[in-house]
């Protein structure tokens, strides 16, 4: 598995990271604990150093599966989490956002506990809290950090000045945001930001939720505990309308023998060598599939056909409904 470094911080990872979210949380029921242990160990037999976790997922069990499955491999591997959301205690749902330094700190240290570990690789604010200045969020990063329980410090679906004043207090090594072929917002203003300040971006999504493998249409039905049954870029009229970005894919993936996923991910890969797509997957032949990605090339000559064929296409559909887009700063 190649290696990439995440901005100017030298955290150094696997090329392709894995998110690890739909294993407890959003996509259906929770998958089972011991399957997801294997999978998660087989990733980092098959190379991956990079994982994605959070709070919120689950809440906590996420966390707990992420640590327990890794706890043998602890210095492989980096692990991601995020802070930043409040908890219901009674419920484990999101009761609104909560980045007061000092529930920053509260969440650092039960999260340590969580994952089995003494130190977070990389800590990210989950969502910007409007009521918390992103200064009062940085510098508790920074104490942490100073503190030894925390390497590096990242943010979440920040918008530029966001990110520039936080970088300001304390070196952010790492953006996560949504970017993939149907979602490329990012790249009027947030990777140059990026690239001027040496800060790695991390893409979830970058399958677009599953939509660009191709293993979807306007007939495909979500379960209530699929939270994509709540997106408007899942109604049936919008995955007909963009059925074009899955036929594009499709197009180039049988000219280089892979499969649209494949080719949707080696697009990321090809846009900046500091882009580390995070896909997740609960399964293992999705998990090989993914990782195959690092291997395709695709030549100038490839990516100018695929940005010439997707500058004319319309994507439909918010990403987010409303309530959750105001989270954005994007």
């Amino acid at each position: 598995m190649q290696k990439r470094k995440l901005g100017k911080n030298n955290l150094e990872v696997s090329a392709l990271g894995l998110g690890c979210m739909g294993m407890s949380f959003s996509y259906g029921p929770p998958k089972d604990k011991q399957e997801m242990n294997s999978l998660l160990r087989t990733a980092v037999e098959r190379g991956i150093t990079f994982f994605d976790t959070a709070e919120v997922y689950g809440a906590f069990t996420n966390e707990e599966l992420v640590g327990e499955a890794l706890a043998p491999f602890r210095e492989k591997v980096v692990i991601a989490t995020k802070f930043g959301f409040k908890i219901d205690p009674a419920t484990g749902k999101q009761a609104g956002l909560d980045s007061r330094p000092e529930h920053i700190k509260e969440v650092a240290d039960a999260s340590l506990k969580r994952l089995k570990t003494d130190v977070i690789d990389l800590f990210y604010q989950h969502r910007v809290d409007p009521n918390v200045p992103i200064e009062d969020v940085a510098g508790a990063v920074k104490d942490l950090i100073q503190q030894g329980k925390v390497k590096h410090f990242g943010l979440s679906e920040a918008g530029v000045q966001t990110i520039r004043r936080a970088h300001a207090v304390q070196s952010v090594t790492a953006l996560q945001s949504e970017y993939s072929l149907w979602w490329r917002k990012p790249e009027a203003e947030v990777l140059p930001a990026l690239e001027e300040l040496g800060i790695g971006l991390v893409p979830y999504s970058p399958l677009g939720k599953g939509f660009l493998t191709g293993k979807m249409d306007e007939n495909t039905k979500f379960g209530s505990t699929d939270f994509r049954s709540t997106l408007p870029r899942f109604t049936p009229e919008a995955l007909k309308a963009n059925q074009a970005v899955v036929d594009l894919l499709g197009k180039i993936a049988k000219q280089k023998g892979a499969t649209p996923a494949q080719i949707a991910l080696a697009w990321l890969l090809a846009q900046k060598p500091w882009i580390v797509p995070i896909p997740g997957t609960t399964k293992l032949s999705r998990l090989d599939e993914n990782i195959g990605s690092v291997e395709i090339k695709l030549t100038s000559d490839d990516l100018r056909e695929i940005d010439s064929a997707a500058s004319k296409i319309t994507v439909e559909g918010d990403r987010y409904p409303e309530h959750l887009q105001r989270m954005t700063g994007l």
